[in-house]
């Protein structure tokens, strides 16, 4: 029976079900030492950790990597394919779970919930009660979305239609009609004319540093950042630097340069940033839909069969072909 392994668990459902067809070896830690030991003899690998870049040479038997999840950057691509190995993901199926977390993460931004809460507890009801009356409505308000595939979009539907907000985006590829977005805009102008500016784009070469010291500048003075998508994607000093000055009022930050986030990080010491642990799109239903996505893609390639949500399909020859060696 071949062997697949799972850097993290997964749903006990999708494990349930992948059992039937391989031997699931679950990660102790995902320290790149344990990853590269435990690789071995595996030949395909579910990704929910960063895997180390010479997986593939220290664990040449593996034909496949799949993503429990959209974002590939966990995945080394480029050494993937060199390899022949098929890079496969989950794309869109925790886009509803992101969306919602980013909602609840403006509602708070916006209502001032973290600091009414902290003042309630120090400083009384009445105290409270005056803190409240500093936070405003969304309704009316303006949203920038920069990153516009499964996540923003659906972020963009709920704000549009639950919350009345104008949408606007910043995308590479042309908007559809039905997006509820009024128009694709240049980054500098998505910037300006925002009251929240949610990040959802993947970490590319083109993403990372996105948003440093002058982009933040030209936000709308008093606006909030939401980032759902990858750490590097904000300057994370230029942040830390706008959120002091209060150019930018507050923050809610599910991703980071180093996760966990660091004890002593300025992150904790500031109450208009909400902190959350890399866990917008982790929900129970979600996480059923991720693994059982994950695993259907596992049992294409332990068929030998292409996945239909393959990230680098230029090697498949190189796949087949090392799976026809295996039988052999």
């Amino acid at each position: 029976m071949p062997r697949v392994l799972l850097t993290n668990a997964i749903h006990p459902e999708a494990h349930a079900r992948l059992s039937r067809s391989a031997e699931v070896v679950v990660a102790p830690d995902t320290a790149a030492a344990t990853l590269r030991h435990a690789a071995a003899g595996c030949e395909v690998v579910v990704v929910r950790a960063q895997l180390p870049d010479d997986i593939f040479e220290a664990a040449p038997s593996l034909i496949g990597a799949v993503r429990h999840g959209t974002g590939i950057d966990m995945i080394p691509l480029d050494a993937a394919t060199a390899r022949g190995v098929l890079v496969a993901n989950v794309p869109g199926v925790n886009a509803n779970a992101v969306a919602e977390h980013v909602l609840r993460s403006m509602l708070a931004l916006a209502r001032q919930t973290p600091q009414v809460s902290a003042t309630l507890k120090d400083a009384g009801w009445a105290a409270a009660r005056a803190a409240a009356e500093r936070g405003v409505e969304l309704r009316g308000r303006t949203l920038g979305v920069v990153g516009f595939g499964h996540v923003g979009q659906a972020v963009a539907r709920l704000a549009h239609l639950g919350l009345s907000m104008r949408v606007l985006a910043h995308s590479r590829s042309p908007l559809r009609d039905d997006t509820h977005a009024t128009a694709a805009h240049s980054l500098d102008n998505l910037l300006a004319q925002s009251d929240v500016v949610v990040l959802a784009c993947p970490l590319t070469d083109q993403t990372r540093g996105l948003l440093g010291a002058s982009q933040l500048a030209r936000m709308r003075p008093g606006s909030w950042l939401v980032n759902v998508a990858r750490g590097p994607v904000v300057d994370e000093a230029a942040l830390i630097a706008a959120l002091r000055s209060g150019h930018v009022a507050g923050a809610a930050l599910d991703v980071f340069d180093t996760q966990p986030l660091l004890a002593g990080h300025a992150f904790w010491q500031m109450p208009h940033v909400i902190v959350t642990p890399h866990a917008a799109g982790v929900s129970e239903d979600s996480m059923r839909a991720m693994g059982l996505g994950a695993v259907e893609a596992v049992e294409h390639l332990l068929r030998g069969v292409c996945p239909p949500t393959c990230r680098n399909p230029q090697t498949l020859p190189a796949f087949k072909l090392r799976c026809q060696q295996r039988r052999g």
